[in-house]
């Protein structure tokens, strides 16, 4: 067992064993879903489905899921709710199945991570992708998330983001690359790479229920960002920066335009009738 696995085996045993001793009745109201803040509205919640599954990056989920988690009724979805770890790993708990995930969704939201891979060409997920985000009111992503709606058949013709190392593989999916820190085409409302996850909730927030809700939750967060370092996209951090973080991620990427290659071929299958 590696550093990283005994963490996430600590973490999940503490957790459980918490809340072990309280009773059935208690028990959820530690272990729910709810944020435990007072809702920011009073009407109706948004539905937002968030798919979930192992290896994904964590931030890409948490920065949005924060952000809507005062305002709308969120469905973490996977194919069971088994507990799965995150790219950092930290563990998280499904609360829906694809099954149980309701068919009517004001969000369809997908993020991006390593653990996508196997995503990408994964019948059962991308039916249920192309199934609910034919419905949807927004069709969304953050980071590479993008190639898991554009695997599902849901972004050809729309102008997409992506994090800038994954950039142009949007195109093998029919849509149309444009570099920005989120992007919105008519429904489809698409995140740049990671830490874009705040800056895409605010908007999506801002487009469900109005701008004050949207700043009041900005102004919650503190969300005043002043980083230490102008290097947050490959204009900022130069050449040499740039060509260092390629480097690391080389193999990855490399992986991921295999896969893309072998996905776009299959997306007919799950491209949505409109």
């Amino acid at each position: 067992m590696n550093r990283r696995e005994f963490g996430g085996t600590v973490m999940t045993a503490a957790a459980l064993g918490s809340a072990s001793h309280l009773s059935a009745a208690e028990q959820p109201r530690i272990q729910g879903s709810g944020s435990g803040f007072p809702m920011m509205h009073q009407g109706r919640l948004p539905e937002v489905g968030m798919l979930l599954y192992p290896g994904m990056t964590l931030l890409d989920l948490l920065g949005p899921q924060t952000v809507l988690s005062t305002s709308c009724n969120l469905h973490l979805v996977w194919k069971n709710t088994d507990l799965l770890e995150t790219d950092t790993g930290i563990v998280l708990k499904p609360t829906k199945t694809l099954a149980d995930c309701p068919s009517n969704l004001d969000v369809l939201f997908v993020g991006g991570g390593p653990g996508q891979i196997p995503v990408m060409t994964d019948p059962e997920v991308l039916t249920f992708m192309a199934d609910r985000g034919s419905r949807a009111k927004y069709v969304t992503s953050v980071c590479s998330g993008s190639l898991i709606l554009g695997a599902a058949g849901l972004l050809q013709g729309y102008k997409a983001s992506c994090h800038w190392a994954l950039h142009p593989a949007i195109a093998f999916f029919g849509a149309i690359p444009e570099q920005g820190r989120i992007v919105a085409d008519r429904n489809r409302l698409t995140g740049g790479g990671v830490t874009a996850g705040i800056d895409f909730g605010l908007a999506l927030l801002a487009k469900l229920l109005g701008e004050d809700i949207a700043k009041m939750m900005q102004l919650a967060l503190e969300y005043d960002p002043a980083p230490p370092f102008d290097a947050g996209s490959p204009q900022k951090a130069g050449e040499k920066i740039t060509r260092m973080v390629q480097d690391w991620l080389g193999p990855l990427s490399d992986n991921f335009a295999t896969t893309c290659q072998t996905a776009s071929s299959d997306m007919s299958k799950y491209t949505p009738v409109k």
